[in-house]
């Protein structure tokens, strides 16, 4: 039964982005429309053609409001970033924060070097990747600093050094921070990296061979040698590469794939004819059998993937057209480029499409066995929760006390809504006072509260968090738990026990259940996250006291330098000529000042 009833004249017919609310005026559903009243008119007018997803959703929607936009692109924009804010029930939500590792090469820097970045600038730098992993670029990158001949250091170092480090001695740098170095010649090795992380190896290959070939003329053996070894490296890295076709390009593929009664997305990233890398998404209560709910949700997914400050290649992959101009506009915008979105219809696109799936139901299965289907079963919850807070107290011989929280949504880390609270009037160690004190302070934030408290700490912390929603008077208190190392097993593996509130005795879950897996997991998660924090503010107090004891820098200019940089680790990253800008910071100051940050950042690393 609908409890809103539609009015068409209620909508404009011009573009924009629409929004369902329920009874509770939140958000349940964001999508665009080339023409509003249309397209919102098309909800309830064919209503049994619906899916089971869509039809609960309706029978929930109370509200309709709209924004129109000049555009459909416009719209497009406006709905990602809604659904990013509100995170709506009935959306499709990419839960994908982080930016990806790529490679960047700015060519216009006399002397370029490669490096590791998470942001793509329109600054006319080459970008290569990305790289979901961090660990997997890294390794890539000590492949390519054995291989090329290119300087390794940052640019601050590359200005400020003296004299030739290790590399050099290595034969993997030229030294062009101190020493003579030809800069066509140094330019060469920046092509030769380019051909290399572009997929044109044998093009290098047969250009070094070239190379190899005149120094031996000309008598450089020693050259000539290095050439040698740098080729039989080359032609070594480039066996253990994938080749998928030769001549393919850069793209990305998108494969949509049901599996457990949800959707779930594979995503392979194809550089030059290579697998690069890949990522999976997964959505429960998701139908992905509607066609026209399926050309939605890979709008909607696209729009949230891709944004200004991330890499597109020219080509996108996908099992079927999607006729949406306002998407490709959007995309060609961000990438100042072509973008095209392009179906699998040749047999070498569908083995590309097949082997998406392929790689996203085997990740979904593996997620399906480390994940607990069966939490609120164990806690004895009424559902399952989506929502999962975990807090862990962390302090430094009883000083800087902060409580860490993390939080999980439906199974996976939401790293946006990670939260520090710094408690410097908390007793020495008191980690019930710490307790109390958050649960006062969480009460007044505008933070909705969790379906589960998870308390790293046994009975006493449990305890104390129980009493200290009670006092502040918690409307809508979430459920809580809590989980504690008790010694060690007969085989020398810690043991840990989950606690629940008025229960003497912990759960009797067992080592290595899907359950109790998951909870360490998210408590190992909180750990980490609170000793970060700890970290962050002994290192935040040892600059402050650091700037103080640079010779030259009195109360006064310290004051300055907080003033003018706003930020401790802007202070660290300082040049000289930035320094100069600083009120009374002359050449001479400046040069000292930046000498000593940069000492004092090498001891502290």
């Amino acid at each position: 039964m609908l409890s809103y009833k539609f009015q068409p004249d209620e909508f404009p017919q011009e573009p924009g982005v629409y929004l369902m609310k329920d009874a509770g005026n939140r958000f349940i559903y964001v999508g665009k429309a080339k023409n509003l009243r249309i397209r919102i008119g098309s909800y309830f007018r064919d209503f049994q053609g619906h899916s089971p997803k869509t039809t609960a959703m309706l029978a929930r929607v109370s509200r309709v409001e709209y924004i129109t936009t000049l555009s459909e692109k416009e719209a497009l924009l406006l709905e990602a970033s809604l659904i990013k804010k509100h995170r709506p029930r009935y959306n499709i939500v990419l839960r994908d924060d982080k930016q990806y590792v790529l490679f960047r090469l700015d060519k216009f820097r006399p002397y370029p070097a490669l490096e590791l970045t998470r942001t793509v600038k329109k600054d006319g730098a080459l970008y290569f990747g990305p790289f979901t992993s961090a660990a997997a670029a890294r390794q890539t990158m000590k492949v390519v600093n054995r291989l090329f001949s290119l300087r390794k250091c940052g640019h601050k170092k590359f200005k400020n050094r003296v004299r030739p480090c290790l590399q050099h001695f290595m034969h993997r740098c030229p030294a062009p921070c101190c020493l003579e170095v030809d800069p066509q010649e140094y330019r060469r090795e920046v092509r030769r990296l380019e051909m290399f992380l572009s997929g044109r190896s044998w093009e290098l290959v047969g250009g070094l061979g070239k190379d190899m070939h005149r120094a031996a003329r000309e008598l450089r053996f020693e050259k000539a040698a290095l050439i040698r070894d740098q080729i039989r490296a080359v032609q070594q890295t480039v066996k253990s590469q994938s080749v998928v076709f030769p001549g393919m390009g850069d793209l990305d593929v998108f494969a949509p794939v049901s599996l457990h009664g949800g959707l779930g997305i594979g995503v392979l990233f194809v550089r030059q004819g290579k697998v690069l890398d890949s990522r999976n998404f997964f959505w429960s209560d998701v139908d992905p059998g509607n066609s026209k709910e399926m050309h939605d949700i890979l709008v909607s997914l696209l729009g949230q993937f891709y944004g200004p400050d991330r890499f597109i290649p020219e080509k996108i992959l996908l099992p079927q057209k999607i006729d949406d101009p306002a998407l490709e506009h959007l995309l060609m915008e961000y990438r100042r480029g072509k973008v095209r979105l392009i179906a699998a219809r040749r047999e070498n696109l569908k083995g590309l499409v097949q082997m998406a799936v392929q790689n996203c139901v085997q990740h979904l299965r593996e997620r399906k066995e480390q994940q607990s289907p069966a939490l609120a079963r164990v806690l004895g919850l009424a559902k399952e929760p989506e929502r999962i807070e975990c807090i862990d107290v962390s302090h430094q011989s009883g000083q800087n006390t902060c409580m860490g929280v993390v939080v999980f949504v439906r199974g996976e880390p939401y790293k946006k809504k990670y939260r520090t609270y710094n408690l410097p009037q908390v007793s020495s160690g008191d980690d019930y006072q710490a307790m109390r004190e958050f649960i006062r302070r969480r009460g007044k934030s505008s933070m909705p509260w969790p379906d589960l408290l998870l308390v790293d700490g046994g009975r006493g912390q449990l305890s104390s968090v129980s009493r200290a929603l009670q006092d502040t008077g918690v409307k809508d208190a979430p459920a809580l738990a809590s989980i504690a190392k008790a010694g060690t097993g007969p085989t020398g593996k810690e043991i840990d026990r989950v606690y629940l509130p008025g229960r003497r005795n912990p759960l009797s879950l067992k080592a290595g259940s899907p359950e109790l897996l998951f909870l360490q997991r998210i408590r190992d998660e909180a750990h980490r996250f609170a000793l970060g924090s700890l970290r962050k503010i002994r290192r935040r107090q040892s600059v402050q006291s650091g700037l103080e004891q640079i010779s030259g820098l009195g109360p006064k200019r310290v004051r300055a330098l907080r003033e003018h940089f706003k930020d401790l680790q802007a202070i660290l990253k300082a040049t000289p000529e930035e320094l100069m800008q600083v009120p009374g910071f002359g050449p001479e100051r400046a040069r000292r000042t930046a000498a000593a940050l940069e000492k004092w950042n090498t001891t502290s690393s």
